[in-house]
């Protein structure tokens, strides 16, 4: 058992015997009453996401998880086929469950994905992926003053805001946290 004060983005808990992933958190110190902490949890397997708030000291069950390094093979459907780089077993992932880093996602790339023995429960993307500039708009010399930015669309689908200088084809680094462009790679 643990409470509110061992929360951090990435938690594992059991509630009503439901397990959720703890989307973000912040502990609340009103001028009246006791203190509490706000969340926002996201529902295994289903990827559901629902607001909840816990009193300050509230006791949870916390899930003990194991962490596996697997690679993306490829989609069919709603599943998305993860292959375990140690044992070569293949599982199949619900986009419920990798919503959130299906924007960065590519085949070959391998990813973490959190485990309740057998169970699938989260998947976790390295903190920057290197990704090719599928489309983008031609940037024009002397544009701004200050230097300024466009849209540019992933090979993944997803869309950055980048500098003018970016072309299609460009290798940039992403931060998968926030979305957003770090640097060109060569």
């Amino acid at each position: 058992m643990a409470d509110t004060s061992s929360f951090r983005n990435g938690l594992i808990m059991r509630i009503e015997g439901q397990l959720f992933a703890i989307v973000e958190f912040q502990h609340v110190k009103p001028g009246k009453g006791g203190a509490f902490v706000r969340t926002k949890l996201r529902r295994i397997p289903d990827g559901a996401v629902l607001d909840r708030t816990f009193r300050a000291g509230e006791k949870i069950e916390e899930v003990r998880v194991e962490r596996h390094t697997f690679q993306y093979l490829y989609r069919s459907d709603d599943l998305y086929y993860m292959m375990n780089t140690e044992t070569y077993e293949q599982i199949p992932l619900s986009s419920g469950l990798i919503e959130d880093i299906l924007p960065f996602l590519k085949e070959g790339m391998e990813i973490g994905v959190l485990m309740d023995g057998d169970i699938p429960l989260a998947a976790e993307m390295p903190t920057f992926v290197t990704l090719e500039v599928a489309e983008t708009e031609p940037g024009l010399r002397g544009d701004t003053a200050q230097g300024g930015s466009k849209p540019a669309k992933l090979e993944t689908g997803a869309v950055v805001t980048v500098p003018l200088f970016i072309e299609i084809g460009d290798r940039l680094r992403i931060d998968t946290r926030t979305g957003r462009y770090i640097e060109r790679v060569k």
